[in-house]
């Protein structure tokens, strides 16, 4: 369940949310306008967990803060917490919805979207970079990285034929397994903190997706991880 409330007098205008169910609650608040703080907590049992997230709500209402039924959760930026990482709670709504299985919130598996060393750092970097600058270049980023940050060559995906793929791989393997890894870990980040995705990056990651699996030897249709991000990310249609 989620609840919004506000808190506005002649010096201040702040918001505070929590979305609460089963045995842990999300909560986001701050300045209005901001992206604010995100912070989770769980407990042992739901009944722990209710208690304590209408204790808040009660607390929040005694200090003067005024419930928003009609506060958008939508149009709005999603972090996950530090302490906790990667969680449904601190995603867009759209990306917990329709990215539902548990490979979007892996932190371990390499083939996940965050779960490699490649995808995790692009997400750390994408949630450092829009705090600064909200209007961020998703499309822009992964060349960015690679080439700026990690002074590497990024490859951008201009074929998918086996022979092709492969000859290239034989003297820049590396470089094409980072630049596919970040790129779709930006598409993906791009949905997971925004709840839309440009036409443009998600044709590129679902590229980059197939292509990292012909570098690595093992067609995508035959991994049940990729062919999962692939049927995911093209079903899915909220577009800018």
């Amino acid at each position: 369940m989620k609840r919004a409330f506000v808190y506005k007098d002649e010096k201040s205008y702040k918001f505070w949310w929590i979305d609460y169910g089963g045995c842990s609650f999300a909560v986001n608040y701050g300045k209005y306008g901001s992206i604010g703080k995100f912070e989770l907590k769980e407990f042992d049992t739901e009944e722990d967990c209710q208690k304590e997230a209408e204790k808040l709500i009660r607390s929040k209402i005694k200090k003067g803060y005024v419930e928003d039924e009609n506060f958008n959760f939508l149009d709005r930026l999603y972090i996950d917490s530090e302490e906790y990482g990667l969680n449904p709670q601190t995603s867009h709504p759209r990306f917990s919805a329709h990215f539902s299985d548990e490979i979007y919130y892996s932190e371990g598996d390499e083939d996940t979207p965050f779960g490699s060393d490649e995808g995790h750092d692009a997400l750390i970097f994408i949630f450092e970079a829009i705090r600064k600058n909200p209007n961020f270049d998703y499309s822009g980023f992964p060349q960015k990285l690679i080439e700026q940050d990690w002074g590497m060559e990024y490859i951008p995906v201009n074929t998918l034929d086996p022979d092709e793929v492969k000859k290239m791989a034989a003297d820049k393997e590396m470089d094409m397994i980072q630049s596919d890894m970040v790129t779709y870990a930006t598409a993906f980040a791009q949905i997971k903190i925004t709840g839309s995705i440009s036409s443009e990056l998600k044709e590129r990651g679902i590229k980059a997706i197939k292509r990292l699996a012909l570098i690595v030897g093992m067609p995508w249709d035959e991994n049940q991880i990729q062919s999962k991000m692939i049927e995911d990310l093209q079903s899915f249609n909220f577009i800018i």
